[in-house]
């Protein structure tokens, strides 16, 4: 089974296809300094002919769903189910934070994902690794970053035997929002706060797709019709319509 994905949820995305048995075929990023909508089919094509793949031979769809840039969303999402219609083939929908933290696995630490939620806000959501995977102990939301290291404050799960809490870990932090606000994270937590190296700091459409694989073998496929973004918030449309 061969896996297309999408990762169009901040401004650094891309393209990946991954192989049930051979594992990762190929991955591409580009920027979306310059849209999506005009860069990301072009990208498309060019890494499926890289890699020697046709559309024809793509078993199934994965794209990230969100929360994130709303136009990137909208984008990936519009040109997953357009494959998915033209291919008669189905589609699994990643979350965007999740797939991001798998940028860690086996990670000792608690792992946040923030993105830039703009407004001084983030998308944030907080994963621990037990056994074989993330688990979230904060779920996807949208937050001051004051108020989210607050919750980290407080916040007292263990994260291993023998340890006393959450409280006492430092805490991995990741993503444009760590970037963004990294100062205040610091000012906060002070040597609890762990920032992931450059390279690790942007989503990776590799995750989503060996994600999206995973949830493809157990059969976890969504309503192309139905599906809609994870936004978690109005977008400004939505709010001058709708007060």
């Amino acid at each position: 089974m061969k896996l297309l994905a999408l990762e169009t949820s901040t401004l650094l995305g891309g393209a990946a296809i991954v192989d049930e048995s051979e594992g990762l075929i190929a991955e591409s990023r580009l920027s979306i300094r310059t849209t999506f909508s005009e860069r990301l089919m072009t990208e498309i094509d060019h890494m499926m002919k890289q890699a020697g793949v046709s559309l024809e031979n793509i078993d199934v769809f994965a794209v990230s769903i969100g929360p994130g840039s709303f136009t990137g969303l909208r984008i990936g999402l519009s040109t997953v189910k357009g494959f998915a219609f033209a291919t008669h083939k189905p589609i699994v929908a990643v979350p965007s934070l999740e797939a991001f933290s798998w940028n860690f696995p086996y990670c000792r630490y608690p792992v946040c994902i923030l993105l830039d939620a703009r407004k001084k806000e983030v998308y944030a959501a907080v994963f621990v690794w037990k056994d074989r995977g993330f688990v979230r102990i904060i779920e996807e939301v949208t937050l001051s970053i004051n108020n989210l290291v607050e919750n980290l404050i407080s916040l007292n799960t263990p994260v291993r035997r023998g340890e006393s809490g959450f409280s006492d870990q430092k805490i991995l932090f990741a993503g444009e929002g760590a970037i963004l606000y990294r100062h205040q994270i610091i000012d906060s937590l002070g040597e609890r706060a762990v920032f992931a190296p450059a390279e690790k700091m942007v989503p990776s459409p590799a995750t989503v797709a060996l994600l999206g694989m995973k949830k493809a073998s157990m059969g976890y496929f969504s309503d192309p019709v139905n599906l809609i973004p994870l936004y978690i918030r109005k977008s400004e449309a939505e709010i001058k319509k709708h007060g």
